[in-house]
């Protein structure tokens, strides 16, 4: 069972040393590859993948030329993932806030499952900031209630589900609602769902590009509630 583990990068010059280092120890001797995804980047982190990944054994690197969002180039690393039936796909961040190595972690979940094409896994954070702590859990009450589904932690990381389940999605959003969308449609679907503990750390360096103030939370719950009243629309009664 091989994994295929994607990570956006936008904008990440300063991290990529250190999530390199940290990927090429957490996977060595593993079946995995990890695609790092430089999801149209505007600073240095073209020229840093190309030094860095050169003859790195299981990392290589997507390009997107234009910044789309951050779920279109998730989804631009898991297709050029090298994935076959009964591989596991996935997603991480690059910020270092969550360890790549957790990704291994999750893995043993499906090794142990009885049926792993019928379960998907996420991690589950620890260590978050009070107020982080109240929007997540504000947030995984809305989006229970609405959609009438248990979702809790949304956009915990990492993410992982076997490479048939991807190739099942339809329409899939480009924007952070992809977390969403592929949480519910596991849940829709019937999948056991695995979680396990992963701790959150505060980002080593630069900024999040969108978890910057409560004007700009409000900017994201105003996008995943809209996105989620569509879901519920298209899931019918």
């Amino acid at each position: 069972m091989k994994l295929s583990l994607v990570i956006p990068c936008y904008n990440e010059a300063a991290n990529l040393p250190g999530l390199i280092a940290r990927c090429e120890e957490a996977f060595r001797g593993e079946d995995a590859e990890v695609l790092l995804v430089d999801n149209g980047s505007t600073d240095a982190t073209p020229s840093i993948l190309a030094e860095r990944l050169a003859g790195v054994e299981n990392l290589r690197s997507v390009r997107v030329e234009q910044n789309q969002g951050y779920g279109f180039g998730i989804l631009a690393g898991l297709r050029a993932a090298r994935a076959a039936r009964g591989d596991v796909l996935g997603w991480t961040h690059a910020d270092l806030q969550t360890d790549p190595a957790d990704a291994v972690k999750g893995m043993e979940l499906f090794r142990r499952a009885a049926d792993p094409e019928r379960l998907f896994v996420k991690g589950r954070r620890y260590g978050r900031p009070p107020g982080d702590v109240f929007f997540t859990v504000g947030m995984s009450l809305f989006e229970s209630a609405l959609l009438g589904r248990r979702l809790w932690d949304i956009n915990a990381q990492p993410t992982l589900f076997p490479a048939a389940f991807f190739r099942s999605w339809s329409n899939p959003p480009h924007d952070f609602s992809l977390d969403l969308y592929a949480y519910y449609q596991a849940r829709r679907r019937g999948l056991a769902i695995g979680r396990f503990p992963v701790d959150f750390r505060p980002r080593a360096h630069g900024t999040s590009h969108w978890n910057v103030d409560w004007r700009a939370k409000w900017k994201f719950i105003q996008r995943t509630v809209k996105f989620s009243v569509q879901l519920r629309k298209a899931a019918g009664p």
